[in-house]
């Protein structure tokens, strides 16, 4: 995707602390990692940026959004950040209502791995860091299930991307990520949002994913973009796609 976008774009591409080239910081905290964030983009002369993420991403620049507004020109999403929980207003629509049922129901039936990274990160870090087997197997899990099979990681991809977390040592501090995030999720009070405007792109099988009006509770979504293939791993299996959106996005706010 990177290639797709230097053309046109100074790109500035963090590795999120904690993940893969970045050491393990003591505070994993999805705030603490936007302050850092914006704090880097000011030291490199950045004084306002646009921001893109998916999954941990997502809540890491939803966060600087929050925190950094004046310094956001605008935010790109293909993920909204799973703690998300706009205020209701005077009710839900049904559609919205739907979807956090859908949202339940894929958490009790998937959602094992997040709550035993919220809840016993170090456990499980004993044995990512021990066992490349379970290293593998734990990560290659989610690609079967939440990747498009029309649009497959390949293996090797797949194999790089085991190999980084085995040879920094940054699976424990990867998973403690989700205690950390589960200490500050995305609640909105009335009245508040996220200021920047905001584009998102929604891939077909990235579930489970809010219909656009529980988004606009508390983003100002400027460009929704139904995608016609892809799943979670938007930026490996549909690169054309997501980067064109992002371009577009970044033109309609001139």
């Amino acid at each position: 995707m990177l290639e797709l976008l230097a053309n046109d774009l100074s790109l500035v591409v963090p590795s999120i602390p904690g993940f893969g080239y970045s050491p393990a910081m003591p505070d994993l905290a999805p705030p603490a990692m936007a302050d850092a964030l914006a704090a880097l983009m000011k030291l490199l002369g950045y004084e306002r940026f646009f921001v893109h993420g998916g999954d941990v991403g997502a809540t890491v620049g939803t966060w600087l959004a929050r925190r950094h507004p004046r310094e956001v020109r605008g935010l790109h999403l293909n993920y909204i950040p799973g703690s998300y929980a706009p205020d209701p207003g005077p009710g839900l629509a049904p559609e919205e209502e739907q979807f956090l049922r859908d949202a339940q129901a894929w958490w009790e039936r998937a959602g094992a791995y997040g709550h035993l990274q919220r809840t016993r990160p170090l456990t499980l870090g004993y044995a990512l860091e021990d066992s490349p087997a379970a290293l593998l197997a734990w990560i290659a899990e989610k690609f079967d299930e939440w990747a498009d099979p029309a649009s497959p990681v390949a293996d090797d991809t797949l194999l790089a991307n085991v190999s980084l977390y085995w040879f920094t040592r940054t699976a424990y501090s990867s998973v403690r990520y989700y205690l950390e995030s589960a200490r500050v999720p995305h609640r909105f009070a009335p009245g508040e949002r996220v200021e920047p405007p905001c584009g998102v792109a929604r891939f077909p099988l990235e579930e489970p994913f809010p219909p656009r009006s529980y988004i606009e509770r508390a983003y100002d979504v400027r460009r929704f973009t139904q995608m016609p293939r892809g799943g979670h791993f938007a930026a490996l299996e549909q690169p054309r796609l997501l980067a064109s959106d992002l371009l577009a996005f970044i033109r309609e706010l001139g």
